[in-house]
């Protein structure tokens, strides 16, 4: 397991927790993270206990989501319980990797989107 990701068997849909759309952009993750950040920080709620494990929560999903590597293996691991959401969410999670399978390139809405067409196409050129 990579330092500073958890080890727990609940599954937690990090771009809920950070606030953004599965299709956000790096800039999108990094503005939301340091504004959730600013809100949950422990030092601003010293007496409730619930806030650090908030806070905790955000800089692993940041963690995970600001990493070009770590959000596509993410990405890809399936680690959404698909009975948990519509299928209007669950499309929308892999809308991506939808648009970008066998180089049909239909749109580009993102630099991950991009990052994900590059680091799979010598598997669907093949």
């Amino acid at each position: 397991m990579d330092e500073g990701t958890s080890n727990t068997t609940t599954k937690k849909d990090y771009y809920k927790v950070l606030e953004v759309d599965y299709d956000a952009t790096d800039e999108m993750i990094r503005l939301n993270y340091r504004r959730l950040a600013l809100k949950w920080h422990p030092d601003k709620h010293k007496n409730d206990t619930t806030v650090t494990a908030k806070f905790q929560e955000i800089n692993e999903a940041y963690r995970v989501l600001s990493d070009p590597a770590k959000r596509l293996e993410y990405d890809f691991t399936g680690i959404y319980e698909i009975d948990k959401y519509t299928l209007r969410e669950y499309l929308a999670r892999f809308k991506g990797m939808i648009l970008t399978c066998n180089g049909l390139g239909i749109s580009q809405t993102s630099t991950w989107t991009q990052q994900l067409k590059e680091a799979t196409s010598d598997t669907w050129d093949k």
